[in-house]
């Protein structure tokens, strides 16, 4: 599991949550991350003690001990001594047609490139089956998507989307170039036409229903900032329990965890269990105080269900 938390005020690093935890700056095109320096060389004095273990997610989060897991998103941390390269990427995109309207198609398409060197090729790496993970949020987080752009001839990455309303977007793209650590780009966009009704959420509601099922969110502790926390969501279909869930992009659930002024996103993926359900586990923390919306998608029955919450997380 990962989590990226991200501060848009100032870029000094990426997210600190897999969850992995980062800060980004954002613009209407582009987001710049740079990604952290690692551990001490092999073969240097200081790496005399044994390897430098880093999550996939977090690379600020590392160890020297194998077999350890990121207390931010619970990925397993693994040997990286040699993956961060000290370079910085950005995100662009570019939109077809570029005045994006709700109800009409349109091709996103981004293209991952090194910061003062536009035309270097930056390969990606395949992280829970994906290149890209891209998130597409309504400004008032009551709308969430969960895409994949493909590689195509052009040397970008493109899905076709089509938003179901006008207003205010945020999009979100989780990548790690063959090399680096991992990447966080982020635009804010306008779509024109009629507006979605925004809502405002306020209040604790870890209580989700829809499509037939329910589902529970509960925490092995207060919702405080700075302390790992146990986050628990479980699943019944007609009161009964779900016991034979599917993989959904090689896990039992995706979470996705994301602040109401959309500064900090956290990626969460689950532990490992031996079951199938009911109860889907998760480690993450939280960096800052406010009010967060939690966003579980899961693989049942042949189809792909995403369930949504509120949490207010205190300083």
């Amino acid at each position: 599991m990962y989590r990226i938390s991200i501060s848009l005020l100032a870029l000094a690093g990426l997210l600190t949550t897999a969850s992995c935890s980062s800060d980004t700056e954002s613009s209407s095109a582009t987001n710049t991350v740079t990604t952290p320096t690692g551990g001490p060389a092999e073969g240097t004095a200081d790496h005399a003690g044994g390897h430098i273990y880093s999550c996939p997610m977090h690379p600020e989060v590392t160890s020297t001990k194998e077999g350890e897991t990121c207390p931010k998103c619970g990925m397993n941390l693994e040997h990286t001594d040699k993956v961060a390269n000290g370079k910085t990427y950005e995100m662009k995109l570019v939109p077809t047609p570029v005045e994006l309207t709700a109800g009409q198609p349109a091709t996103l398409a981004f293209k991952p490139q090194e910061a003062g060197n536009a035309a270097a090729p930056v390969p990606l790496a395949v992280v829970h089956e994906k290149k890209i993970h891209l998130i597409i949020v309504s400004k008032d987080l009551s709308q969430f998507y969960h895409e994949h752009p493909e590689y195509t001839a052009a040397g970008d990455y493109q899905v076709k989307y089509t938003f179901p309303k006008g207003g205010d977007y945020v999009l979100f793209q989780d990548y790690t170039p063959m090399g680096a650590g991992h990447q966080l780009g982020r635009q804010p966009i306008t779509v024109k036409g009629a507006a979605y009704t925004p809502v405002k959420f306020s209040n604790d509601d870890m209580q989700w229903a829809g499509d037939g099922y329910q589902a529970t969110l509960s925490f092995d502790k207060a919702l405080q900032v700075g302390q790992p926390l146990a986050m628990k969501i479980n699943l019944t279909k007609a009161g009964q329990p779900v016991t034979d869930l599917d993989n959904y992009l090689g896990a039992l659930g995706h979470v996705v965890v994301i602040s109401a002024d959309t500064e900090q996103y956290l990626h969460v993926h689950p532990n490992e269990q031996a079951d199938k359900g009911p109860s889907i586990g998760f480690n993450t923390n939280f960096e800052k105080p406010g009010l967060y919306r939690v966003f579980l998608q899961f693989n049942h029955a042949g189809k792909i269900h995403t369930s949504d919450f509120t949490i207010n997380v205190k300083a």
